[in-house]
């Protein structure tokens, strides 16, 4: 039975998203509080995932009951069955070596709600803007298909014909009005594949990502979104009683960001370095991963031993810039693109309707 709901996790079920992670971590942390060892907690977890009928969570739990019982540790479990991030179960064999798992495992909890929290923020955001692209799109088709020979058609009644840009457009929305069923089912194979390729390459997906993080328009918020990452995984981490070495070791691996990515390996070369005689904070301050102002509560706080509660206090300030950031470009962006549709719909019309208006103007 182990052996074959183990199969079913490693076949069909995906990684756990960070909302799953989230919500496992902080029952998980309520049990142990309760003095429940883990195998019996993931035990009543299983039991409320067969009332919910969660069909997932429960061939995850399953396997994970199995090999609790079986006599493996936590961490080991979790990592048996292939749904949990590598970040996630490192952690949790911290903890359980430090005797810190019931700390660790609110704190992976407050660490996969910020990381569920920013991720809504920013699909949410982009939600609007994409659905004004798409119903701008579809109205410039109907526009360029569907209106532009009825104008054609004004004109050859008045013994004329469109010309230059207008004819252009004309002849264009000819070509969409007769290949139009084609033209969507191509793009929508298109994107189906693209889709696809996104999910299952994992090279593709950080080309992808890489060339969306250095777009200008999302580079500050990606940059945000890393700096919140990292304050915030070495917070954890220090919490765990981790050497600041292996901290900076694991968060730099949960951080795509390049450029933060590339200060954090700074940092940590720096340290490992036989000839450095600076503190952390310090390093902190030199890597120039936070503004001028963090760095110096980093300064400050390295010299009262409290350098995990600044941490903290950053990533939620970062937090908040993202959330303030996003609202911001949302402000300036939903304007802009109607301004943008406006001027576009402007100069179809304008090309079609002057040299119609200069002929009614001969006519009369």
């Amino acid at each position: 039975m182990g052996g074959e709901e183990t199969g079913k996790t490693k076949k069909k079920i995906k990684k756990l998203n960070n909302e799953e992670l989230a919500v496992f971590c902080e029952q998980l942390g309520m049990m142990l509080d309760a003095a429940i060892m883990p195998a019996d907690g993931v035990w009543i977890m299983l039991k409320d995932a067969e009332i919910e009928d969660s069909m997932d969570l429960k061939i995850i739990l399953t396997s994970l009951v199995n090999e609790l019982h079986a006599g493996k540790r936590l961490h080991e479990a979790m990592e048996h069955t292939e749904v949990f991030p590598k970040y996630c179960t490192d952690m949790i064999r911290i903890g359980e070596d430090s005797g810190k798992l019931t700390d660790v495992m609110h704190s992976l909890a407050f660490h996969y709600n910020r990381e569920h929290t920013i991720s809504d923020t920013v699909k949410a955001s982009l939600k609007a803007p994409l659905i004004m692209i798409a119903v701008m799109f579809f109205v410039l088709l109907i526009l360029v298909a569907k209106v532009l020979p009825i104008f054609n058609d004004v004109y050859i009644q008045l013994g004329s014909e469109m010309t230059g840009f207008s004819k252009q457009l004309l002849n264009f929305g000819n070509f969409i009005g007769r290949y139009l069923v084609i033209i969507i089912g191509v793009m929508l194979i298109l994107m189906i594949v693209v889709f696809i390729i996104y999910k299952t390459s994992k090279p593709f997906h950080d080309l992808v990502a890489k060339k969306l993080s250095g777009f200008f328009m999302t580079r500050k918020v990606n940059e945000e979104i890393a700096i919140a990452r990292f304050a915030s995984g070495m917070a954890l981490t220090w919490n765990a009683g981790l050497s600041i070495e292996k901290s900076l070791e694991m968060v730099a691996a949960m951080v795509d960001y390049r450029p933060v990515h590339d200060k954090i390996l700074t940092c940590l070369h720096e340290m490992r370095s036989r000839d450095n005689k600076k503190g952390f904070s310090e390093l902190l301050v030199d890597a120039e991963i936070f503004n001028p102002l963090y760095s110096r509560m980093i300064a400050v706080s390295g010299k009262s031993g409290s350098v995990n509660t600044a941490l903290e206090n950053i990533a939620t300030k970062y937090d908040e810039k993202v959330d303030k950031r996003i609202s911001h470009a949302l402000s300036v962006l939903e304007p802009a693109l109607v301004i943008a549709f406006s001027i576009v719909i402007c100069a179809i019309l304008l090309a079609v309707m002057l040299p119609l208006m200069n002929i009614m103007k001969t006519i009369g």
